[in-house]
């Protein structure tokens, strides 16, 4: 039987000296993100439990009695509702999007043009949310926007994409399927073509067309990578914020109010209404709806793929 004590004392100087170097560069990482990341997090956890009105000291204890006013207050069961259908939608249509072009440019379109065609869907995801919201803001416009004038051309009366509730629901996710849509491009097309070009041919050589590869060959090899853009693109959906708060006013210019969703709800509780426990409780649900999520997603792919 190998003694422990002695097989590590045969580890290489060098190898301890790897060690050594990646312990220091990964300490003040680990460091800072636990101070800006998992501190916090506890801390809003704790905050929930509380009284606490931001301009006062957190000294009322009140156990989960956040946690039960929430479940009854009408503005988080819409909000919840809200995000629910935003991040359904918006997760479907820019995986199913992406899934498709990715296809198309790994078979069809190669060389130069196809890294122009590349870099122009993934050039919305480099720009930041607040300036590309204003831009879209214009489009949308009711009187003078490029898609209402695009749908007059076909005969479809002009929609109030930022006046009604519904339809500015509609806007924003639109807008946030096209800045979605290239980063879940780019990580699927990456997966596509690290597939061995070796299965197609054999598939082609016995007759398959190319439906037939894409469904057989393609996307079962492709279940990890698709795995981990629904997952990655159902968090960002259910953290939306700028583009509500942005382009979703209401009729008093209120922003935000047009389109309320978690995010949005939560921000509202904790630094308009001062009511930070309150707000911590919501940021709490909304954890525990995306970890629930995120087990259900991984549970459900990789079961189909077993």
């Amino acid at each position: 039987m190998t003694n422990p004590v002695a097989a590590v004392r045969r580890v290489p100087p060098r190898t301890w000296a790897r060690y050594r170097f990646v312990a220091i560069v990964l300490t003040p990482v680990m460091l800072l993100f636990l101070y800006l990341r998992v501190v916090p997090t506890a801390q809003a956890f704790l905050m929930s439990f509380f009284d606490w009105k931001l301009i006062k000291p957190a000294d009322k204890f009140v156990g989960l009695d956040n946690y039960v006013k929430l479940l009854g207050d009408h503005n988080f069961r819409e909000a919840f509702f809200n995000t629910t259908l935003f991040a359904v939608a918006t997760t479907i249509v820019s995986v199913l999007l992406a899934l498709l072009l990715a296809a198309f440019l790994a078979r069809v379109v190669t060389g130069r043009l196809g890294g122009a065609i590349e870099l122009l869907y993934f050039a919305p995801v480099l720009v930041p949310m607040v300036p590309v919201t204003l831009g879209w803001r214009e489009i949308f416009n009711y009187d003078h926007g490029i898609l209402n004038s695009a749908l007059g051309l076909v005969g479809i009366q002009k929609q109030p994409w930022l006046s009604d509730p519904q339809m500015a629901l509609v806007a924003v996710i639109i807008l946030s399927v096209w800045k979605q849509l290239g980063y879940n491009l780019i990580i699927l097309l990456v997966g596509m073509r690290a597939i061995p070009r070796e299965f197609h041919e054999a598939a082609a050589v016995d007759g398959a067309g190319a439906w037939s590869q894409f469904r057989h060959i393609t996307l079962p090899l492709l279940r990890p990578v698709t795995l981990f853009v629904i997952v990655i693109t159902t968090i960002s959906a259910y953290n939306v914020f700028t583009q509500v708060y942005v382009l979703a006013s209401d009729v008093q210019g209120s922003p935000g109010r047009l389109v309320r969703v978690l995010v949005y709800d939560i921000f509202e509780n904790g630094f308009r209404f001062f009511k930070m426990g309150y707000a911590s409780a919501e940021a709490v649900y909304l954890f525990l709806i995306i970890l629930a999520l995120t087990i259900i997603q991984f549970r459900f792919l990789r079961g189909s793929s077993q």
